[in-house]
């Protein structure tokens, strides 16, 4: 299928209060589509109706061709699901936990070799209590991919992780992108759409609000960058010109530092470098600072993203 995943005109309202209020999308086949948005954004929502764990208020959903709220049982069986929050019981052994699983499945993979793949088959006789944060995180990821999906749902799959567990989990994530699986996630970290999603949509208050690349969103909120060069020493009395591209213009107390902010770098860059090289002014650095992801989520929903 071209759109494994297809959401039209969703809603889903808890009595008189709407947490989704009509969102449209869909996520192609073999890409990794990122949700990102505030706390009660409406991404959990939206992923536990396609996962078909809620049922919705209005609106088409298709996965797999399936309706994940009449075809539960037959989507379930095609799909993998990493909830935000997995916990077992304490007891139970990672082998165990793997078995466990498998019998809910029409149809399997080798159990063994994925615990060798997410480096968990030396913890195959640990109990679930025993394991680490990033253990049960990958224990949660080999569970989902028991039954070979095509479609993974990944709910904030680092959250909460140490810095080297939350690279484990995107080195699994690529890994998995690399084998043209479909992957739904949300996350509460810009970096780590940045780094595995081809494409975003941001979701503010129950509505998207961009969508497109990370790069693409980037571009439309935020048109301007900002060239920041570093003197090897003060200019002095020496008088800035008038660049017609630059929006802004500012220079530290101690004139070593200058700063444009334009829509056009390129441009600037070389009229800043040729007007310092006119002056006799030595260069010490040069960068450009491209608006982030961040910047522009900012910029569209007016609060960081994890409020």
């Amino acid at each position: 299928m071209d759109n494994p995943i297809q959401v039209e005109a969703l809603c889903k309202s808890y009595g008189t209060l709407p947490a989704v209020k009509g969102i449209d999308f869909e996520v192609r086949a073999g890409e990794v589509f990122g949700l990102l948005g505030p706390n009660g954004a409406g991404k959990t929502t939206t992923v536990e109706i396609l996962e078909g764990l809620r049922t919705r208020s209005g609106g088409r959903v298709s996965v797999l061709g399936c309706d994940p709220e009449v075809q539960t049982r037959q989507l379930k069986d095609r799909v993998g699901v990493c909830l935000q929050s997995t916990n077992l019981q304490e007891k139970l052994k990672v082998c165990e936990a793997m078995e466990l699983f498998a019998a809910f499945y029409t149809r399997t993979v080798d159990g063994d070799q994925l615990l060798k793949r997410l480096q968990l088959w030396e913890k195959r006789d640990t109990q679930y209590a025993k394991l680490s944060g990033g253990q049960k995180q990958r224990l949660a990821l080999a569970l989902a991919m028991l039954n070979d999906p095509q479609v993974l749902f990944l709910d904030e799959p680092s959250a909460g992780l140490d810095p080297q567990a939350r690279l484990e989990i995107h080195e699994l994530v690529l890994d998995l992108r690399r084998e043209q699986r479909t992957i739904l996630l949300t996350t509460h970290y810009i970096e780590e759409a940045e780094k595995l999603c081809d494409r975003v949509a941001i979701v503010d208050e129950g509505r998207i609000v961009a969508m497109g690349t990370p790069r693409e969103i980037q571009q439309k909120a935020l048109a301007h960058s900002t060239i920041e060069i570093e003197l090897a020493a003060p200019l002095g009395d020496v008088a800035l010109p008038h660049w017609p591209e630059a929006e802004r213009v500012t220079v530290d107390q101690r004139r070593l530092k200058i700063a444009v902010t334009t829509g056009r770098p390129a441009r600037i860059v070389v009229e800043m470098v040729k007007w310092l090289d006119e002056k006799g002014v030595e260069l010490a650095d040069i960068r450009i600072k491209r608006p982030s992801l961040e910047d522009a989520f900012i910029e569209l929903t007016g609060k960081s993203l994890r409020e």
